[in-house]
């Protein structure tokens, strides 16, 4: 690191548990992040600001009016732009230095396969099942670590993945494939703030699982509810019948 990076990271490097080496792991590190909306928002502002070297923008949707209550990474002059572009700009903004790639499409079969296999991890900020599904299968297929994330009105929930770990539990063994209709913000709202609680854990529990640092949410399922403010944490075990993973 060069003298301007030392006072950039300064505050991370002072940190026993990161220090010079760790945030070195930082800046060659490349995560993959599927959706750059409420959740994506706050996790790539937060792994940008971090010293992240390489963030891969994964979004194929435009920044619509009713984006700006929570996501954070676009503005009103990016109205009617690609979300990954706005969110490219907002992050350059803040730190020059971390390489973006951006991707404006809907990335299935071997294209995610692709991208999942050259991330060292993968942040879920997607709002379907149908996506979170897939880019599970395929984490546990590449044995790449997956931080999932998801909000809706005022409750949210993060969970860790580990398909590089014999007693990690997959996606698929909390949540079936049924089929059934889903919550989504565009029916049922979601408190702004709430986002960026989870968005923000999402960005720190990546830090974590890069670094193997602490003890991180693998095999666990943390639920923030906003309106009473109290945070849960349930264990999950590993389904032996679980079609992906077992």
């Amino acid at each position: 690191m060069d003298d301007d990076q030392l006072l950039r990271y300064s505050r991370h490097i002072l940190l026993p548990q990161i220090g010079i080496d760790g945030q070195q792991r930082l800046l060659r590190s490349r995560v993959l992040i599927v959706g750059m909306g409420g959740l994506g928002s706050p996790a790539a502002i937060y792994l940008a600001a971090s010293g992240l070297g390489h963030l891969v923008l994964v979004d194929h949707d435009k920044v619509d009016l009713t984006n700006l209550q929570r996501q954070i990474a676009h503005n009103t002059e990016a109205l009617g732009d690609d979300k990954v572009d706005s969110a490219k700009r907002t992050l350059l903004a803040l730190n020059p230095e971390t390489r973006i790639t951006t991707i404006n499409m809907r990335l299935e079969d071997d294209n995610l396969a692709g991208q999942i296999a050259l991330a060292d991890a993968v942040v879920d900020a997607s709002d379907n099942f149908a996506t979170r599904f897939a880019v599970n299968r395929l984490c546990v297929e590449k044995k790449t670590p997956l931080i999932s994330g998801a909000v809706v009105q005022l409750e949210g929930q993060v969970a860790v993945f580990r398909p590089d770990r014999n007693d990690s539990p997959c996606y698929r063994c909390l949540y079936k494939e049924t089929g059934e209709p889903e919550m989504r913000c565009a029916e049922f709202g979601v408190l702004a703030p709430v986002a960026g609680i989870i968005g923000s854990i999402q960005a720190t529990e990546t830090i974590k699982v890069l670094l193997d640092l602490g003890e991180s949410l693998t095999g666990r399922l943390m639920i923030v509810d906003a309106y009473t403010m109290e945070i849960r944490t349930t264990k999950l075990n590993r389904d032996p019948a679980c079609p992906v993973c077992s």
